[in-house]
Formats: structure tokens, C-alpha cells, sequence
């Protein structure tokens, strides 16, 4: 599964609403797509504080999500991850969902009342979740974390919802404990280093970005 395709299932609770109504969580699915797309080796990020993206291949991936963001990306090839992160252009949720419905995973029942109900996507299959929160518990717990893990978790901590979405993974682990494990998570990554730097970038991102509401409504048109 695609990391942005676990997060928006652990945004989630099972009857299909949010976890959270912080719109915040564009962000976070923001953020997963563009780490998918490193991993897929479709873009790269430069050395920078706040890094660059560059596009590296500007053909379809083949995923709704995916291919839908790097119709955004091509548009923004060298711009900062601070400002692709805001993108709500790049929050690509409605494509998750139908892929996510579209393998069975999902059911989708449509916005109503022109849009005053949200959408809602209960969960039909479970069991990709639940591989999601176990290699998160294990991760927690000490084991080697992959890209996709660290990246999960530097979302969540970023988003603040941390500790409410993973209140079972995360065992006994206090707030400043389970701050500390997740910093350290993204420093042991084992990946080549445009993966890693890609990673801990990310996690830097996400840890500031929050604070600072991205500088607005993360229409991301502009800027950086």
C-alpha cells in the first residue's frame, strides 16, 4: 500500500468519519504523497533546510493518487517541500479513496446536502489497517523502521494526533517518550540517501509546518 493510502485509513475510524476535523490533515496526506513519490524514485529532494523538489520522471505512475500529484508537481517542479506541503491541490484524498474502494478496502458514501455532509468512507476490509498499527507497534516498540514507517509517524506527530490515533501502539509511552522514539525512528531509517534525506525532511516539515498553519490556507499557488 501506498503510505498515503495507510495514513488516510488511520485518519479514520471505522464507520468512515474523521479522527480529527482539523483540516490540518491535508497536510499529512500532502506529505505521504510526496514521500511516495521519492520512494518510487519520481521525484527528489534537494540538500537544503527546506528542500527543493525536482522532478525526475514526468510520466503517469499508474495510481490515481499518485498521478494526479505529479500533475501538481510538474506544475511546481522546484519549489520548497515547506510550500508543497500546504498544497491542498496535492491532498489527494478523493483519489485515495478510489483506490481504496476500487480494491475493496472502502465503501463510499458521497457528500450530501450539497455538500454540508461530508463525504465518509467506512472501512469494508479491516486487515490492511491492522498490518499498518502492528508494524507501527513494533516500530514503537524498537524494531528497525522502513522509510514508510518513519514517515507514518512523523505525519501523525506532526499533525499532533499522535498519541490519540496510535493510543494502542504505542504501549506505555508517555507524550515526551513517544516524541523522542519517533525522532529517533526517522534517524534510523535504512534507505539509499535520497530516501533518507527524503524522510527526515519530511519529518522536519511536519514538525513545523503545524505550528505555523503552513502560512495560510494551503492553497500553495504561490510562494517558495
Amino acid at each position: 500500500m501506498l503510505i498515503a493510502e495507510e495514513l488516510f485509513l488511520l485518519l479514520r475510524r471505522d464507520d468512515g468519519r474523521p479522527e480529527s476535523m482539523s483540516a490540518q490533515r491535508g497536510y499529512g496526506l500532502a506529505a505521504a504523497v510526496i514521500t511516495d513519490l521519492v520512494l518510487a524514485e519520481r521525484i527528489t529532494l534537494s540538500d537544503d533546510k527546506d528542500p527543493r523538489m525536482s522532478v525526475l520522471q514526468h510520466g503517469p505512475p499508474g495510481h490515481p493518487a499518485l498521478d494526479a500529484a505529479m500533475l501538481r508537481l510538474r506544475e511546481r517542479d522546484g519549489k520548497k517541500l515547506s510550500s508543497l506541503v500546504t498544497d491542498r491541490r496535492l491532498a489527494v484524498e478523493e483519489q485515495v479513496a478510489a483506490a481504496l474502494a476500487a480494491a475493496g478496502v472502502i465503501g463510499i458514501e458521497e457528500k450530501r446536502a450539497l455538500g454540508l455532509v461530508p463525504a465518509k468512507y467506512p472501512v469494508l476490509d479491516p486487515v490492511p489497517e491492522r498490518r499498518t498499527r502492528e508494524q507501527l507497534r513494533v516500530v514503537l516498540a524498537g524494531a528497525t523502521p522502513r522509510p514508510e514507517d518513519a514517515t507514518l509517524l512523523a505525519i501523525l506527530q506532526g499533525l499532533g494526533i499522535v498519541s490519540s490515533v496510535l493510543k494502542d501502539e504505542k504501549g506505555t509511552l508517555g507524550r515526551r517518550d513517544l516524541r523522542t522514539r519517533i525522532e529517533e525512528v526517522t534517524s534510523e531509517v535504512r534507505a539509499g540517501d535520497a530516501v533518507a534525506r527524503a524522510v527526515a525532511s519530511m519529518n522536519s516539515a511536519m514538525m513545523t509546518v503545524i505550528v505555523t498553519d503552513g502560512g495560510g490556507d494551503g492553497g500553495g499557488g504561490g510562494g517558495d
